[in-house]
């Protein structure tokens, strides 16, 4: 199990996150996907660090030259609504990958601040002899991404390792991924860590309501 917090050196993912979290820019939607969308390359550039590669050869207009290209097999997962933007800037640059998309909705309890997740579609490739990234937006108390993952491994097989890509991870989060994975055979990816989460499990500063953000308010 690794942890990988890409805000601990200064970037220009800075500029994108604060964006992100301004209530003075939030209004602009379309350019809230277009960060959400950055932060998904930056970080598909940051995990690409990670992977496997092999050596191909590449003719060019001149001569032959030895490559090092990703020999992983790649499937990108998202939780839908909010993770679409996001997923999309992974996806840009892991041209090869699967997809597997994750409907999965937060069921509050009306009597306690417990969060249920209710997964109600999976669709996604076999995940057998490949890595499995699996993103979303925020990962606030870690249970969708559990869910989630038992979900898709459940329905398509075990991956050789998996990747919890986020933009915002509370540290909440991060304990409960960790406190309750059956194998260790797994990577924590945000681009900052926020300290804590309110009552009704939001994160703490966080951003809001990422999928209202990107797509408006729903019903």
């Amino acid at each position: 199990m690794k942890i990988r917090n890409i805000s601990s050196q200064n970037s220009i993912l800075n500029t994108f996150i604060r964006e992100l979290r301004d209530v003075n820019i939030q209004n602009d939607s379309m350019r809230f996907r277009r960060n959400l969308e950055r932060v998904g390359e930056i970080m598909a550039y940051e995990l690409s660090k990670e992977l496997n590669y092999e050596t191909v050869s590449v003719t060019t207009p001149i001569s032959e030259i030895d490559m090092k290209v990703i020999s992983d097999k790649l499937v990108i997962s998202t939780i839908l609504r909010a993770g679409i933007p996001f997923y999309n800037g992974i996806l840009n640059f892991f041209d090869s990958a699967k997809s597997s998309f994750i409907a999965a909705q937060r069921i509050e309890n009306e009597y306690n601040n417990d969060i249920d997740v209710e997964l109600s579609y999976i669709s996604t490739a076999r995940l057998d002899g490949s890595i499995l990234i699996l993103s979303d937006t925020m990962l606030a108390t870690g249970r969708s991404f559990l869910d989630c993952y038992n979900g898709i491994v459940k329905k398509a097989g075990e991956p050789i390792h998996v990747h919890f890509v986020s933009t915002i991870a509370s540290q909440n989060g991060i304990d409960y991924l960790t406190k309750n994975m059956i194998t260790d055979n797994y990577t924590i990816w945000t681009a900052v860590i926020d300290p804590s989460l309110t009552p009704k499990s939001f994160i703490c500063p966080g951003l809001g309501d990422a999928g209202d953000l990107a797509y408006g308010q729903k019903m």
